[in-house]
């Protein structure tokens, strides 16, 4: 078999006995409009009107859009524009919170086909909820779904710190299980893989036992090597398939759900309530107590870690996601949004970065490199703004992992150089 590089990390999963804790409802939310990959919705509720949760407040006719709900029953304060992390500016609904929490009516919901599961993923909000936020409806929507015959479902959780995950498969397995029997059944998909690191002895052995015997859905142990949640990576590892370039994982036979997705995609279809919380990690190299929290989508950054007990004067970094892929925080009142999995604290040392020295041609980039690339040349093809090379040498393969710039001696920023190339040729 091929062999694809990686990085041996710390793990540090302080919180992965931390049980899941309630967040107390905030007397506000600030809900985003867009929450995944894709197009924003529009708002479908006015200001002064009273909503209830898991009522919808935002829809669009975008293919690539899934729709917004309420985590909250309240009063909508305001419509207003929200510049999310990634720089684009949104609409957001500020909902002014009464505590009643009276859930929008619901019923369960019937899936018996690839239209039916297509419909009740979008109807959930659901996106990628492993970090990506790529909509899962849009997934379950491939056109020629009898080449697909395999469903991977991503357990890794690969980047040190987070257990949001693995609390889901502590806390919820026969969700999970159930969740992939009926995607399998939906799309006539015979064959699942549940792929979790083997740094988490306790769920591989609790769902490999609730599955022991059977053929049609298999847990693979898989080592502790970083990035081994990124998809490419988890399906060679679970099913020997590679996805070359411009392919996606269904045109080779292959879907990839995120566990704790599946796992909702179950929970609507039993009660018909959406997406509306996200089980948040809080954690830090000087976090005393890690947390799992069930967040309720919209509440602040800021009011999550008050409730954490963080120690904020000794944050220097505050970061959505993990160390690797994580981005950082640029105001603590931004909300909890659906593919949050994790927020980290840095102090000072942690979070300085290293000076910067001439490239030494080790090679520790390339032999790191999941995909094979060769960071450095890379790196002197975008600062020469030589798109051919940049093509020839396959920039689009880069899955942001970050694996480059973690064992590079010189500490050159190899990896946001690749993101920086990928943005310069999709502006051609």
């Amino acid at each position: 078999m091929l062999k694809l590089g990686g990085v041996k990390l710390f793990h540090f999963k302080n919180s992965k006995d931390a049980a899941t804790v309630e967040l107390p409802l905030p007397s506000q939310v600030k809900i985003p409009l867009l929450q995944h990959m894709g197009a924003g919705c529009q708002p479908v509720v006015a200001v002064g009107e009273r909503v209830l949760t898991g009522q919808l407040i935002g829809d669009s006719d975008a293919p690539m859009s899934v729709p917004v709900h309420s985590s909250v029953t309240g009063t909508v304060t305001a419509i207003e524009d929200y510049v999310a992390a990634g720089g684009r500016v949104e609409k957001q609904v500020v909902i002014q919170v009464d505590g009643e929490q009276e859930w929008f009516p619901s019923q369960p919901v019937e899936v018996h086909d690839q239209a039916s599961l297509v419909a009740a993923a979008r109807a959930a909000g659901l996106a990628g909820l492993g970090g990506a936020g790529f909509p899962t409806h849009i997934k379950l929507a491939y056109k020629d779904i009898d080449r697909v015959d395999a469903l991977v479902i991503n357990g890794a959780e690969c980047e040190p710190y987070i257990t949001s995950d693995y609390r889901e498969m502590m806390e919820y397995p026969d969700d999970i299980i159930a969740g992939v029997e009926l995607v399998q059944r939906c799309l006539g998909i015979s064959r699942a893989y549940i792929g979790i690191e083997d740094n988490k002895p306790e769920a591989i052995q609790l769902l490999a036992g609730k599955l022991s015997g059977r053929e049609d859905i298999r847990v693979e142990s898989l080592p502790s090597l970083y990035p081994q949640g990124a998809e490419k990576v988890l399906i060679y590892n679970t099913t020997g398939r590679i996805i070359e370039e411009g392919e996606i994982p269904a045109d080779k036979g292959v879907i990839v759900m995120n566990i704790t997705t599946v796992a909702n995609l179950w929970r609507y279809v039993q009660t018909g309530r959406p997406l509306t919380h996200k089980r948040v990690t809080v954690d830090g190299n000087f976090v005393k107590k890690p947390l799992n929290v069930r967040v309720p989508l919209g509440a602040s950054i800021s009011y999550l870690l008050e409730f954490a007990g963080v120690e904020m004067e000794k944050a220097r970094k505050v970061l959505m996601g993990g160390p690797m892929m994580g981005m950082a925080v640029y105001q603590l009142d931004a909300p909890i949004i659906k593919n949050n999995n994790a927020i980290l604290l840095l102090d000072e040392k942690e979070a300085e970065f290293a000076p910067t020295t001439a490239c030494i041609r080790c090679g520790r980039c390339i032999g790191a490199c999941p995909m094979n690339l060769m960071p450095a040349a890379l790196e002197r093809a975008y600062d020469q703004v030589d798109e051919e090379t940049l093509k020839k040498l396959k920039v689009n393969l880069c899955i942001n992992c970050g694996s480059c710039s973690y064992v590079c001696p010189a500490k050159r920023h190899l990896a946001q150089k690749n993101q920086l190339a990928k943005g310069l040729l999709r502006k051609k």
